[in-house]
């Protein structure tokens, strides 16, 4: 069984990692516990299935985590791998571990990150990526996994409601995501305007724009009616319909954010534009070379990272993401559409 309650960027960054266990182990059959929300995130990998964690409601606190371990424990699972390590994973480790279920847990390298981050004596070099620490677990529990392992990937069907919204016009798709959770990871919205405005003198471009939340929405639904080549996405699909256009895309253009992690397992070409986050924690899509991720000034910024989520911005550092102009971004989306 496979642990992953945490948020949906995280979530996915698990799916390249399950799609070459698989591939590696295609007699063993995967068990991922989850939020009830991140399901369709695995429907197209075979031999998974998922049980859903209602931690807000029957599975809350230690007597749910207990009700929730003789759940799983119906399920005859001869190994748990924990890719999440938290309070909630830890009481449910030690549940089956005195079952004498065999147990391993990740290590987030909390030490390195801390170090990486640190304002004095930062030691600024790259992390181990989160896919390896993801493959490490299954190798202490004797699955070693080999994550440049290609994986064939079929064409996902688009529904009807989907083709509803974007009929087939010839267009490339370029995905554009332009928030995060925290605000030291969102590039400004006039400059991320700036690039949709160019984008839409393309003819060659349907440019399609991600987001959730009443003032997302709001945002996104606005440039959707400014510019013709552009569509709002927010609140039109399910998350299970919205996985299946990602999937479609022939580019995603994101924050540091959930939104890059679902493109990546898809194997969708992935611009990343960073703020006071750094790809040398290990948070870089799967797949994406480093040349995809689009980073402000790091002389005049020299700090950076100044934290692994993006929550902590130092005096001086509201603005770093104005270090990257529109044109930067531009170039980048024009070398990957030429070199695909």
């Amino acid at each position: 069984m496979v642990i992953r309650l945490s948020a949906m960027g995280d979530v996915a960054m698990t799916v390249p990692v399950l799609e070459r266990f698989i591939e590696t182990y295609p007699e063993i059959r995967i068990t991922v516990l989850t939020r009830a929300f991140f399901t369709p995130i695995f429907s197209e990998l075979r031999n998974v299935s998922v049980v859903a964690a209602d931690v807000k409601g029957k599975h809350k606190g230690v007597v749910g985590l207990y009700r929730l371990f003789l759940e799983l424990k119906k399920l005859n699972i001869d190994a748990v791998a924990d890719l999440h390590n938290v309070l909630r994973s830890n009481i449910l480790k030690r549940f089956f571990a005195f079952s004498g279920i065999k147990v391993f847990q990740i290590d987030k390298g909390r030490a390195e990150k801390k170090a990486l981050t640190r304002i004095k004596n930062k030691d600024f070099k790259p992390l181990k990526t989160t896919h390896q620490r993801y493959a490490d677990v299954f190798k202490y529990l004797g699955f070693p996994i080999d994550l440049s392992i290609t994986v064939k990937r079929e064409r996902i069907k688009l529904t009807p409601q989907i083709s509803e919204i974007l009929p087939e016009t010839g267009q490339k798709w370029i995905g554009i995501a332009p928030f995060a959770q925290h605000q030291g990871k969102i590039y400004p919205l006039e400059r991320i305007e700036e690039v949709i405005a160019a984008l839409d003198k393309e003819s060659r471009f349907q440019l399609l724009l991600f987001g959730g939340g009443k003032k997302e929405k709001d945002i996104l639904n606005n440039l959707g009616q400014k510019y013709k080549n552009a569509v709002s996405i927010a609140g039109k699909l399910r998350f299970s319909e919205e996985l299946k256009l990602i999937a479609n895309l022939d580019m995603m253009v994101s924050m540091d954010s959930g939104n890059a992690h679902l493109a990546a397992m898809f194997g969708v070409p992935t611009i990343t534009i960073w703020g006071v986050t750094h790809p040398y924690a290990g948070f870089m899509p799967f797949g994406q070379p480093l040349s995809n991720a689009v980073l402000p000034d790091l002389v005049t910024y020299d700090q950076i990272p100044t934290s692994i989520y993006g929550n902590k911005v130092p005096e001086g550092y509201e603005k770093v993401m104005y270090s990257i102009t529109a044109e930067q971004v531009l170039q980048k989306i024009y070398t990957i559409e030429k070199n695909t």
